[in-house]
């Protein structure tokens, strides 16, 4: 459901990678003799590309913090991504892998420091948002009273 142009956008990515992957393929495979040095360069490429993908909400964050909310920062992919990467550092101390345990390390602290910044903007980010919907004039179309208990908001229109 989107436009041509970003479509084509996604699709020259998807590329890139096929073609880098199958680069690193063929140098490693070709250029490298022993098992050992092969699991080597691909593992440091693969805790690169991991530390990179969990960094990425570090943009988000700043915004967080610049913006005091977390409107533009997701729950649920913080929770999701604290989770796996507490979950893949567990087995890679199992088994100790340092090419699974220390990219996943670094993913564990980047969803712990989301999580913390989601808990410490959570309530300012309602605020905000309340305070938007009172300045754009939103006015409630009918609130219900129970038997004199709390009012209820049953519909909103702009």
């Amino acid at each position: 459901f989107s436009n041509g142009k970003m479509r084509l956008g996604v699709l020259l990515g998807l590329l890139v990678e096929l073609i880098f992957t199958g680069v690193l393929t063929t140098l490693v495979l070709t250029l490298t003799h022993s098992h050992k040095e092969r699991s080597l360069i691909v593992g440091i490429i693969c805790i690169l590309f991991n530390v990179m993908m969990y960094a990425s909400p570090l943009v988000v964050m700043k915004l967080v913090l610049t913006t005091r909310s977390v409107e533009y920062m997701p729950f649920s992919l913080s929770f999701i991504s604290f989770v796996n990467g507490l979950i893949w550092s567990t087995y890679g101390l199992i088994q100790f892998d340092p090419f699974v345990l220390a990219p996943n390390v670094v993913g564990t602290m980047f969803g712990l420091a989301q999580l913390i910044l989601y808990a410490t903007f959570y309530t300012s980010t309602k605020r905000q948002i309340a305070e938007r919907k009172d300045k754009a004039g939103q006015v409630d179309l009918l609130e219900l009273v129970v038997d004199g208990e709390d009012t209820k908001k049953v519909g909103s229109a702009s």
